[in-house]
């Protein structure tokens, strides 16, 4: 070990200097010459503090896979040390097998260099251009969960995961730590390396303030056997990593270990800059170094002296190539960290196993004849397919399951937990599909490193509280734009969210609860990643599921209510309603011709509620000629040129009209149809009804009331702008919200709504 590890020793030497010739220099790579102001990017940009401590790491895992042929997976939480990775994936030369022009000589180098943080080259982050990233670790806190979904179900699988100290202190790590309570014995290993240099960009960590003891403590109460590498002063650092490395990767009972690398941060600057400023050791060795030195000869001086420190004309030869010993470090091509498969997870990915829709439908004779709880039925079908792909399908959900109406999965699979519990349970065990733990963070990660490495999955969420996750939800969206713009990346299975427990009929928890806000979040991603969908039945939810789950490269966020209600479609009809998008429904509208206005709704609350009204204005107003459009997809309402799923201007009119006033009952807030109705022609036309922030535990019908949602506000709505009705239409709206306000004071009075709305049916 101690002839390798110090061959190590000259293999961070080049990678520590390639990382920092990446940071500053457009020129001059190898210092063949005088460094002059010239040769420096004109915006220097990067992360040098964690460099050398993610060089190390990577330099100790390629010894270790390459005497032990363990298949390794690098994630990296402080993804804003990408310039060490750039320089060790050069050294082992997957860049070069991914882009010849990345090539292992001095051409090759100056590209890579120039490359970084340049425009049209590779951002100062880790991203999906790079191989071997499955984790850009730009926001950070999300690495460790992400590194467990990665190793779930991959028995051969070692997940290695650097934590910076500064990511440690996130909310979401410290939930991850908790992740080997849910793994089993057909998952791989997880390898947590606590990257502790003791600095964030301008202050100390948390654990930098913590002692040996409190650290051995602190992760021995998580469930973890920390092993402690204090590099700090060590003559050979190298070895003490490789040693750890080496006892972490043998150990196979017991607590799972983890490392704690004690390491200095911006290790090989200089103490202090010329104006005396502390660099090496300090939180200002963070990002550049040396900014200034492009217009300061001090500065420029000491960067030239830091980076002939590392004496480069040892470590390559004069045309560019590095030395044979430091090529040899890497371990065979196909063990390398930056070639694994499981990075490029929609390699591995095999169709996920879905059963046919039909034989779980409901039978729906007269449309709203029979009552069924949609997610009830979407579970019968789920647990079909847990039996069917036992090994490539999980279900994290935050404590819901059973809450939303999904219990039937317990029927054919259990909770994961690999811990005794000494109190009642149900459903818990080894080798479960379903991961229940009160985090939704932790469900996000877990679920986005299982996707990500080739398999398949669903996140049911109560909706209020899968906002939660709206900045991780963001990171991926990116990570997956990005990735379709790879040529070599192979789509990985879709993240689908199934959202339940919705705001309409969140009354009896109150205020708290009702937020449909996710739909807006999901509106600002590109066009090739989102999809929402809002199916009014279970048959529809069916046929939306088996879209969702079969497809790739996408994030689809269904919302269906979870309470027992009216069915609406058969499963022939509901098939032809989702492939549509949106749709008239004849057997609600009161005219197959032109229309007065037209009565449209997306949601499972808002159906109910439009269709109640159409058969509202059938009393009040039966000469109103009424269409009813249904859209199970929100994003049909956009126009064709701004998403792939839009109507054709043809199918727009069939359902909208083109002239006609439209009074949309929607589930979220107003503002999202608004959103995607932009470009529309006369898009003004549609009055949209939906969440107007007003909410308490109450009932259903005056939480309806409260947003002006209920089947009285749109047939008042209709009756007013119906072209020709201004007159009788006001003293129609007038009478219709004072039978509005008359249900109301009973509902006040009774402490429940009345039957009239509770036992409210559709009649033909």
């Amino acid at each position: 070990m101690a002839e390798m590890t110090g061959v190590l020793s000259r293999y961070r030497r080049a990678g520590d200097y390639l990382a920092a010739t990446m940071i500053h220099l457009k020129d001059n790579f190898l210092l063949q010459a005088p460094l002059r102001p010239e040769h420096l990017k004109p915006r220097p940009l990067g992360h040098w503090g964690t460099c050398p401590g993610l060089t190390m790491v990577y330099a100790g895992l390629n010894r270790l896979v390459a005497e032990t042929g363990q298949r390794t997976l690098l994630i990296t939480g402080p993804g804003h040390g990408a310039p060490a990775i750039h320089a060790n994936l050069w050294l082992e030369g997957t860049h070069a097998e991914y882009d010849p022009l990345l090539s292992r000589d001095g051409r090759g180098l100056a590209e890579l260099v120039k490359r970084f943080s340049w425009p049209g080259g590779f951002p100062s982050h880790l991203s999906p251009e790079v191989p071997g990233v499955i984790h850009e670790g730009g926001e950070l806190g999300y690495a460790l969960s992400t590194a467990f979904g990665a190793a779930f179900d991959d028995p051969g699988l070692m997940v290695a995961c650097v934590i910076g100290d500064g990511e440690a202190e996130t909310g979401p790590t410290a939930a991850a730590w908790h992740s080997p309570k849910f793994t089993g014995r057909g998952d791989g290993r997880v390898l947590p390396v606590l990257h502790l240099n003791g600095y964030k960009i301008a202050s100390p960590t948390i654990y930098e303030a913590m002692s040996d003891d409190e650290l051995v403590a602190y992760f021995t109460g998580c469930g973890w056997s920390p092993i402690l590498v204090d590099v700090r002063d060590a003559e050979e650092p190298d070895t003490l990593l490789a040693e750890a490395l080496t006892q972490a990767h043998g150990r196979d009972t017991g607590p799972p270990p983890m490392i704690v690398l004690q390491n200095t941060k911006g290790s090989g600057l200089p103490s202090t800059s010329p104006d005396g400023i502390p660099l090496e050791g300090t939180f200002h060795s963070h990002q550049v170094p040396f900014p200034g030195a492009k217009d300061d000869p001090a500065e420029l001086t000491a960067l030239e002296a830091w980076l002939r420190s590392y004496r480069p004309e040892e470590l390559f030869d004069d045309n560019g190539v590095p030395a044979a010993d430091i090529l040899a470090v890497p371990p065979a091509p196909g063990l390398r960290l930056g070639r694994v498969p499981q990075a490029n997870g929609g390699l591995l990915r095999r169709d996920l196993p879905l059963p046919d829709v039909g034989k779980y439908a409901v039978a729906v004779g007269e449309p709203g004849g029979t009552d069924a709880s949609a997610p009830e039925v979407l579970a019968e079908w789920l647990a079909e397919i847990v039996r069917l792909a036992p090994d490539t399908f999980r279900v994290v959900c935050p404590d819901e399951l059973q809450s939303n109406k999904l219990g039937a999965l317990l029927g054919a699979t259990r909770r994961q937990f690999d811990r005794d519990v000494p109190g009642y349970t149900e459903h818990l065990g080894e080798r479960g599909r379903v991961h229940e733990v009160l985090s939704e963070h932790l469900c996000q990660g877990w679920l986005q490193g299982y996707l990500l490495t080739g398999r398949h999955g669903l996140f049911p969420c109560y909706e209020a509280f899968v906002s939660i996750v709206d900045s991780m939800v963001n990171q991926y969206a990116k990570f997956l734009k990005m990735a379709d713009e790879v040529s070599w990346r192979v789509p990985v299975a879709s993240l689908n969210y199934l959202l339940t427990s919705d705001g309409w009929r969140q009354e009896h928890n109150g205020y708290s609860h009702q937020g449909p806000g996710f739909i807006n979040q999901m509106l600002t991603k590109k066009a090739t990643t989102s999809r929402i969908y809002l199916p009014p039945d279970a048959n529809t939810l069916l046929e939306t599921m088996h879209r969702c789950l079969g497809s790739t490269g996408l994030i689809n966020v269904v919302v269906a209510g979870k309470q027992s209600g009216p069915q609406w479609l058969s499963p022939g009809e509901a098939r032809a309603h989702c492939r549509a998008g949106a749709a008239v429904w004849p057997w609600a509208s009161t005219t197959d011709g032109p229309a007065d206005v037209v009565l449209a709704a997306a949601g499972t609350t808002p159906t109910v509620e439009i269709l109640a009204a159409a058969r509202l204005l059938r009393e009040v107003a039966p000469e109103l000629r009424v269409r009813v459009v249904n859209v199970v997809d929100l994003l049909a309402l956009c126009p064709p040129d701004r998403h792939p799923h839009g109507l054709s201007d043809e199918a727009f009119i069939g359902c909208f009209g083109e002239e006609t006033p439209v009074v949309f009952a929607f589930h979220g807030y107003p503002s999202a149809v608004h959103e995607v109705l932009h470009g529309r022609n006369r898009a003004n036309r549609f009055h949209v009804h939906g969440y107007l922030e007003e909410g308490t535990t109450t009932t259903p019908f005056d939480l309806l009331a409260g947003n002006r949602m209920t089947r009285h506000d749109l047939a008042a709505d209709a009756v007013r702008r119906a072209p020709g009705w201004a007159s009788a239409g006001g003293d129609l709206a007038r009478d219709l919200i004072q039978r509005r306000d008359a249900l109301l004071t009973r509902s006040y009075q009774d402490g429940q709504d009345p039957p009239e709305i509770t036992e409210w049916r559709w009649r033909t």
